[in-house]
């Protein structure tokens, strides 16, 4: 008896042993493996409402980063294209850019005096971002809509970029709880079942989400390339629709890479009760 007793308990000994080495592993696995957070390229404009009270200057931030973690920052390259629609007519930003650093890492601002009542559309083609991790570049075309004076008119306007998103809910304006609906575009063609990211700039990281899957919201556009989203917080709220490029980039190591063609658009809303943005 004391045979088989020593036995089954150095079988036993053995069971846990090469348990505790699997529940080790597994721990070790995902350890190794982080939560994948969006990239979204920022462009936010202050103040995002042109009135008498503000002044007609708008300075304009460019920031590549993941906006509900605040961070981290993703070290940005002079962009290729930087401007302002208004109306017929299209202006360059680009020569009146100025770098400045978001922890460390270089962003860009523009500062654009308005002329007049209007919707002013600020856009910006960023140079392609390598992401090792993913494996692909990330080019996110972003634009912003800043009303000047209550003029109304142009927010739903094209700038041409080769992923954008046409606006059927006016852009600004809008109470927390309001809903946003877009058209997603692919050189000038509605994209059908495009996935979009969706995400909320949490400033001060106000904003707990209890799991990471509540960091960036998912929705896929219909058939026709619409979509809508509600928005249930004040602040800046960041689009993102993500298609893959058709032409492949070289990766540093020589080989064709994936890049990630994304059309955004960020929208405020400020919260019904108390009047803040």
């Amino acid at each position: 008896m004391s045979h088989n007793v020593t036995a089954w308990g150095s079988f036993g000994i053995e069971m846990a042993r090469s348990a505790h080495i699997a529940v080790a592993s597994i721990g070790v696995l995902l350890g190794s493996v982080a939560p994948a957070f969006a990239h979204f390229q920022e462009l936010i404009p202050s103040p995002d409402l042109v009135t008498a009270a503000t002044g007609r200057m708008v300075s304009v931030d460019a920031v590549f980063t993941h906006p509900f973690d605040q961070g981290p920052v993703m070290a940005m390259a002079r962009p290729e294209q930087f401007g302002v629609v208004v109306g017929e007519t299209n202006t360059t930003l680009l020569a009146g850019l100025t770098r400045f650093e978001v922890d460390g890492k270089p962003a860009w601002r523009a500062s654009y005096q308005v002329e007049g009542p209007g919707d002013y559309i600020f856009y910006l083609a960023p140079a392609p971002y390598w992401e090792p991790a993913e494996g692909k570049y990330i080019v996110h075309y972003t634009k912003v809509v800043v009303d000047a004076f209550a003029g109304g008119e142009g927010w739903d306007a094209l700038v041409g970029l080769p992923v954008e998103i046409k606006p059927l809910t006016r852009p600004y304006g809008l109470w927390s709880g309001n809903s946003f609906s877009g058209i997603v575009l692919e050189n000038g063609k509605p994209a059908p079942f495009t996935e979009i990211e969706v995400e909320f700039v949490n400033g001060g990281d106000t904003v707990k989400a209890p799991a990471d899957v509540f960091v960036t919201q998912v929705i896929k556009a219909d058939a026709n390339g619409s979509f809508t989203y509600t928005m249930p917080r004040a602040g800046w709220w960041g689009f993102a629709a993500l298609r893959v490029g058709e032409r492949p980039m070289t990766a540093p190591d020589g080989k064709d890479a994936p890049v990630e063609a994304g059309g955004l658009i960020w929208v405020k809303t400020t919260d019904m009760t108390t009047g803040r943005k």
